[in-house]
């Protein structure tokens, strides 16, 4: 789960990936790969570039493309005939895609470093018996406000986004199942199942909302809140750390209800034409060095063994990025819901924004 990618990177990993031989044809083989926008180390900076620390390594030229949302993922893969040998689903999408055999369960022999996953990111709810994942990034969701703008005590729980001296200053999710996920702990629901009766509750509690807001935002949050041009918003943490080393007037915290812990993972679509590549590109992205290197770039944090103690210190000490473990077994995660209830959400939601 990743902010949108500008649409010249394809075109740059790819020109940075034939650079590295002398010709696209000197490759022995060739993986195609589908992934959230703006979410590998690119060689920005001193960075790494891994996809082409990869394909050097390898000879295994990557072909890259991007999706915006895990419902485009979901679409490509179920209603075209394109293939691809590594995706990277959120865990309600992996329960999704696995139950619809759209995704095949890993040889974790091919995968050795599948081993050096932590512990508590190994058999969660999405994929109970780690047969179908190997995890990317992880983090959870938080909430970010201007000190300049908001007065008085520091906001510390989600009910700030319903702080009436803020009205026309709050931003809020353009992304139902993030926006009822709030609503829905505000009201002593479990966003991770739940009924189109809790639908309709949660409905009730952003619908009080809505007078107060803003607008409804994802990508636009960063120049709303980098630009002093609004007071609150809830994000993705690991992105309020991004925002906040760009506006020193900017603060992050956790909610104190807990939040949203998601995980992106690595898989191997049922169709994909090269296991082999994927499976060598999978092993490679869970080294703690690469793994490192990714989570610097994204700012979420690794979920590799060694990884996290090669970051950056202010990474690394970061609660936002590294939540404390106190605070972890608060959150939830999302899981595959009825879809009919689904669409009833959805529906609901397109009526409270219009």
């Amino acid at each position: 789960m990743r902010k949108s990618i500008c649409l010249f990177l394809a075109v740059v990993l790819a020109a940075i990936s034939c650079a590295v031989f002398t010709s696209c044809s000197g490759y022995e083989g060739e993986i195609n790969v589908y992934n959230w926008g703006d979410y590998v180390s690119d060689g920005s900076g001193d960075a790494m570039d891994t996809i082409a620390e990869f394909e050097a390594e390898y000879n295994i030229k990557v072909n890259y493309t991007t999706y915006e949302t895990n419902e485009e993922l979901y679409s490509t893969l179920s209603s075209s005939n394109s293939s691809y040998d590594v995706i990277f689903p959120s865990d309600y999408m992996v329960e999704k895609l696995a139950k619809e055999k759209l995704i095949q369960k890993l040889n974790r022999k091919n995968i050795p470093n599948s081993d050096k996953i932590i512990d508590r990111f190994k058999h969660m709810s999405f994929d109970p018996n780690y047969e179908y994942t190997v995890p990317y990034s992880w983090n959870v969701t938080g909430l970010v406000y201007n000190k300049k703008m908001v007065k008085g005590k520091k906001p510390d729980s989600w009910e700030s986004l319903w702080d009436k001296d803020l009205k026309g200053s709050i931003l809020m999710f353009n992304n139902s199942r993030d926006a009822y996920a709030i609503a829905m702990q505000l009201c002593g629901i479990s966003p991770e199942t739940f009924t189109k009766a809790d639908v309709d509750k949660a409905t009730e509690k952003l619908k009080e909302q809505k007078p107060l807001l803003k607008k409804y935002v994802m990508d636009q949050v960063f120049n709303e809140m980098e630009k002093n041009q609004s007071a609150i918003a809830p994000y993705y943490a690991g992105d309020v750390f991004t925002m906040m080393l760009n506006n020193e007037d900017l603060e992050g915290v956790l909610p104190k209800e807990g939040s949203n812990l998601f995980v992106d993972s690595m898989c191997i679509p049922s169709n994909a034409q090269n296991v082999e590549g994927a499976e060598k590109f999978i092993d490679f992205f869970t080294r703690a060095e690469v793994s490192a290197a990714n989570s610097e770039y994204i700012t979420y944090a690794s979920p590799v063994e060694g990884a996290k103690e090669l970051s950056y210190k202010e990474l690394r000490e970061s609660e936002l990025v590294y939540p404390t473990e106190e605070y972890l077994k608060k959150c939830y995660t999302f899981r595959d819901i009825d879809k009919e209830v689904y669409k009833y959400m959805q529906e609901q939601f397109v009526k409270l924004m219009s």
